[in-house]
């Protein structure tokens, strides 16, 4: 897609484009009986996890939010945030798969449409989901991890793997790394001076060290730590999965190595979920 005058946010434009294409092309032969099959968000659906795309380009697009009430027996309605995020996906629950896939494709136009369009600066303020104020450049990143992402839980639950070192791949890795600080420091409690490296195989590789200084507060860089106080090496795929809270380490024990202080790596893998 090209017509955008903002080199800066084209990039993202570019990544979402291609996921979410590759999310239209992926569902639009699945059959009526396999859009009921679970996926790996939790409590969602084949359909679930597209009408959830759908219902945020929707409000990205400008689209009233749905005057719908949920159900009073969904379990994982516990915050304001997971209600918010429910309402265009029970909305469309007994959409057929033709529906489905006929609003997806409207929608990609139209959104498309608006993206080739934009006037507005990369650190132009927005608005964003539930009303927040963002840049245009972090809403656009949010939108690429999240599109992303939910192409991946499709994949998995349709078997259809494929686009894991995709451009939407790239932005993801960057999205989960700069959580990880977080993760370490804050809810895993690792202690002041230490390191913990993330080294990542597959079809995205890289190594990532995040150091906690003497405050506690943590950062990350490329660089290599003698002597970490955790190391963690995994495949990307197994990386994706557990950062966005699709699995847990006791499910992926073939596919994790773990070296080090062993209660500081259960710490971290007991929070690693960035993923709200």
């Amino acid at each position: 897609m090209t017509g955008t005058v903002h080199s800066q946010i084209q990039p993202y434009i570019d990544a979402w484009t291609h996921s979410i294409e590759s999310i239209a092309e992926l569902v639009r032969p699945v059959p009526a009986g396999a859009w009921n099959r679970p996926t790996e968000c939790p409590y969602w659906s084949v359909r679930d996890v597209v009408s959830h795309v759908i219902g945020f380009e929707c409000e990205l697009l400008g689209d009233p939010r749905p005057i719908h009430t949920l159900p009073s027996d969904l379990r994982h309605m516990a915050t304001e945030h997971a209600r918010y995020v429910e309402v265009p996906v029970d909305k469309r629950r007994h959409h057929t798969a033709p529906e489905v896939v006929g609003e997806l494709d409207y929608t990609i136009i139209r959104r498309s449409r608006q993206l080739r369009n934009e006037t507005r600066g990369a650190q132009d303020t927005v608005r964003g989901p539930m009303g927040r104020e963002t840049t245009l450049e972090e809403l656009l990143k949010w939108r690429v991890f999240d599109v992303w992402v939910h192409e991946q839980d499709l994949r998995r639950a349709l078997g259809e793997p494929g686009n894991l070192d995709s451009p939407g791949a790239v932005v993801a890795r960057d999205h989960i790394l700069a959580e990880l600080p977080k993760v370490v420091a804050e809810r895993a409690g690792a202690p002041a001076g230490s390191a913990v490296v993330f080294d990542v195989h597959g079809e995205l590789e890289f190594m990532r060290t995040v150091r906690v200084d003497t405050e506690g507060h943590g950062s990350i860089d490329g660089s290599v730590s003698l002597g970490p106080a955790v190391t963690l090496t995994l495949d990307w795929e197994t990386f994706v999965r557990l950062t966005c809270g699709r699995t847990r380490a006791a499910a992926v024990e073939d596919r994790l190595k773990t070296e080090g202080d062993r209660s500081l790596a259960d710490a971290i893998l007991a929070n690693i979920a960035v993923t709200q």
